[in-house]
């Protein structure tokens, strides 16, 4: 038994196909193949049911892989363990950040990361919370950037800043005369929404709860960028919610339609999520040392008042 035919039987259990496992493992697939076969001689049980349509696991094939995870995941912490005592931070780290992050945040830290560990090659994927989950647990990422608590057993999080909401109100909505917004003056029915599938739109479904009960009637839009929403807010049609980093690069027309809320804010708990296996935990620390120390200068408000980004 080899780590590396474990790999395959773990690449095989998550594509169930054996073709594209070789593929995403970077072998032909008759060497994919074979070894996984040795696997099951040696062991003298099937891992996978051939017969079936995908490709399936059998009972032991899924205690198997449960173990497998485990073990291949310990004897990358020995590369690990290595790199640390080497003080060695470098090679590939793949990084997740959800959608209504990454436009702001990424210009913010990248040239400063990349700039100080050059040694680190730094693999960013754009994804929503539900995949970066996933994916987490999966092994595909080494960390991600996401919007907390999220509670989840395996998943460690680290907060790195405090995001607040900021209202984007135009002139002719019933609270374009207010110097400053309190949650009790939201009404979920005219406030514009992110698509279904962000954690921002959660927050601010969870920030509305208390506003006026919807009545059914008018109209509900929703939209897959903040862009899109401040636009449809000029147009007459509602106000929208955006987060604090997002309004720094409106123009000062635009923001002359920001309104802040009253201290202290709502606001949204931006953290550096991992596994709690802590691979690449050197990479990961200084990606948070890098991130905190530079949003905290863009970002003065002290006191917040955090919104669960889950929509319970």
């Amino acid at each position: 038994m080899t780590i590396t035919q474990l790999q395959y039987v773990l690449a095989v259990a998550e594509y169930q196909n054996f073709t594209l496992a070789a593929q995403k493992s970077f072998v032909t697939q008759p060497t994919l193949s074979m070894q996984v076969q040795k696997l099951e001689d040696e062991l003298d049980i099937l891992i996978f049911d051939r017969s079936k349509k995908p490709i399936a696991l059998t009972e032991v094939g899924k205690k198997i892989v449960a173990q497998a995870k485990n073990i291949v995941a310990e004897a990358e912490r020995i590369k690990d363990i290595v790199d640390q005592d080497k003080g060695f931070i470098g090679g590939d780290f793949v990084l997740g950040i959800i959608p209504t992050v990454m436009p702001t945040l990424l210009p913010m830290f990248l040239p400063t990361f990349v700039k100080r560990y050059p040694k680190v090659n730094l693999i960013i994927k754009e994804q929503a919370t539900d995949t970066i989950i996933r994916n987490l647990q999966d092994g595909h990422l080494d960390a991600a950037i996401a919007a907390t608590p999220l509670e989840i057993e395996f998943i460690k999080e680290r907060p790195l800043y405090y995001e607040p909401f900021v209202g984007y109100v135009p002139k002719s909505h019933r609270l374009a005369k207010e110097t400053e917004l309190q949650t009790d003056m939201l009404d979920i029915e005219d406030v514009l929404l992110l698509q279904d599938g962000h954690c921002f739109r959660d927050g601010v479904i969870n920030l509305c709860k208390s506003s006026r009960s919807a009545n059914g009637e008018g109209f509900q839009i929703e939209s897959g960028s903040f862009e899109t929403l401040v636009n449809l807010s000029n147009e007459g049609m509602g106000m929208t919610l955006l987060p604090y980093l997002n309004t720094l690069e409106l123009d000062d027309k635009k923001k002359l339609n920001l309104k802040h809320f009253k201290n202290p804010p709502p606001a949204r708990e931006i953290s550096i999520i991992y596994h709690k296996s802590e691979l690449k935990i050197q990479i990961t620390e200084a990606l948070k040392e890098v991130i905190s120390g530079i949003v905290r200068g863009a970002i003065a408000f002290q006191d917040v008042e955090i919104i669960s980004p889950l929509n319970k």
